[in-house]
């Protein structure tokens, strides 16, 4: 009688957990045991916590993650040529911009392939789990999602509390007008620079530069209509304020990418500056950053239209032309790189988690200050400053050269804003968004 009641018990039990055959990745990667699947990685913290964690997920599973780490500005290009030339990648890295163009080629495979398929599907994915905006941004096409928010990015302002202090601040800037009007003068002098923007031509000219200032100030490259708008006063208002602004940014700032934005700041050089927050775990580094104990960190400066940050990061999708062993395989991945399980995880290793659990976190809170200032900005609707229509990295190059002429002065903020509106027009023109062919919004 005793053994029976104890088998019955240890049966609830099993059913109340999930039942004796309740999912794991072990189980769910036997079938793919000794597959390898290829990536493109980036050179950015993310991908280096990502690194870090793969011998557990190998070990876990036997699937081979081999990767391949390139610069940011060849990656779309290497991917697309990938997927033409059938030398494809079996994970995909894509960027909000390039959504659109990915999935409308049909190169990316829904997640629904996967989701729909107990073997595959993990009950603990949770899509609901992930910061909605990132989601919805970052992995969905058309109201169907193609991609798990991965390595995901809110802009936030970073500064040397210690150069405030000295320079009678006790806190930063909480507008732009205030960046450039009170703190600019007081911070630069000497040798050091109030600001940096990056600003090198291509996609952070574009995006991080050129894009970063119209939100704020209640511009956008496109109206409802997606005719141009960068000759409205609003436009026209927050690329003329980045052109006053470079008086206080160091000399030689259009060719500043990312990486000496953050070294500017990371070396005292600079007193403040907008980046991502997948960053901070390099600015915190002291064997990387000599400010360690002056890092701080808050929301970016708001404008006469408000908080408006930028908004960056990626998903990881699987190819739809990949083998299907290897879209099994790259998924399970997938699953457990952007799991809620492995949040904290991949925060610890230098990430930043799409997951919005792990940010309620106490201790998280405290161990990390830019986890405030961004989920401020993730929740309170980020806006959607880089079009994802297929035509943008066409659209991207066209900003790139033209902003940084302006920022050079080779041309007007006026005449180069009417440019670029111009040949955008054409462009879009040419995809039928103007004709009904193409609907304006996506």
């Amino acid at each position: 009688m005793k053994k029976l009641v104890w088998n019955a018990l240890a049966l609830s039990v099993a059913l109340a957990s999930g039942g004796v055959h309740a999912w794991t990745l072990e189980e769910a990667a036997t079938p793919y045991k000794g597959t390898e699947i290829k990536a493109i990685f980036l050179d950015r913290p993310g991908y280096a916590a990502a690194i870090k964690l793969l011998p557990d997920f190998e070990k876990r599973t036997g699937i081979k993650v081999s990767y391949e780490t390139v610069p940011y500005e060849n990656s779309r290009e290497r991917q697309v040529l990938d997927f033409t030339a059938g030398n494809e990648n079996d994970v995909v890295l894509t960027d909000v911009v390039w959504i659109g163009e990915f999935a409308g080629n049909g190169w990316l495979e829904p997640i629904k392939t996967f989701t729909n398929d107990k073997k595959l599907a993990d009950p603990e994915l949770k899509l609901d789990g992930f910061f909605p905006i990132l989601l919805e941004s970052f992995g969905t096409w058309n109201k169907n999602v193609y991609g798990l928010p991965f390595d995901n990015y809110s802009g936030l302002l970073y500064y040397n509390k210690c150069m405030l202090k000295d320079a009678g601040f006790d806190k930063p800037p909480a507008t732009w007008d205030e960046l450039l009007k009170v703190y600019g003068p007081k911070l630069t002098g000497n040798g050091k620079y109030a600001y940096a923007l990056q600003s090198r031509r291509g996609e952070t000219q574009s995006a991080d530069s050129f894009m970063r200032m119209l939100w704020p100030f209640g511009g956008s490259l496109l109206d409802a209509k997606f005719k141009s708008n960068l000759n409205s006063k609003e436009s026209q208002a927050g690329l003329q304020f980045r052109q006053d602004l470079m008086k206080f940014m160091p000399p030689g700032i259009v060719d500043y990418d990312h990486n000496e934005a953050v070294n500017a700041l990371a070396q005292g050089n600079v007193a403040m500056i907008t980046e991502w927050s997948a960053f901070y775990s390099t600015l915190a580094d002291p064997t990387k950053s000599k400010i360690t104990d002056c890092l701080a960190v808050a929301a970016e400066p708001k404008g006469p239209a408000g908080l408006k940050p930028a908004l960056g990061g990626f998903s990881l999708g699987v190819n739809a032309n990949a083998p299907d062993d290897k879209k099994a395989a790259a998924w399970l991945f997938i699953q457990w790189i952007t799991s809620e399980a492995m949040a904290k995880p991949y925060i610890e290793a230098g990430g930043v988690s799409g997951r919005s659990a792990v940010y309620k976190d106490p201790d998280m809170q405290k161990r990390y200050p830019f986890v405030q200032p961004m989920v401020t900005s993730w929740e309170g609707g980020v806006p959607d400053f880089r079009p994802r229509f297929a035509e943008w990295p066409e659209i991207s190059e066209i900003v790139g050269e033209n902003g940084t002429a302006i920022m050079l002065g080779k041309t007007s903020v006026a005449d180069g804003a009417k440019t670029i509106g111009a040949r955008v027009e054409e462009i879009l023109g040419k995809a039928g968004y103007y004709n009904g062919k193409k609907p304006l919004l996506k």
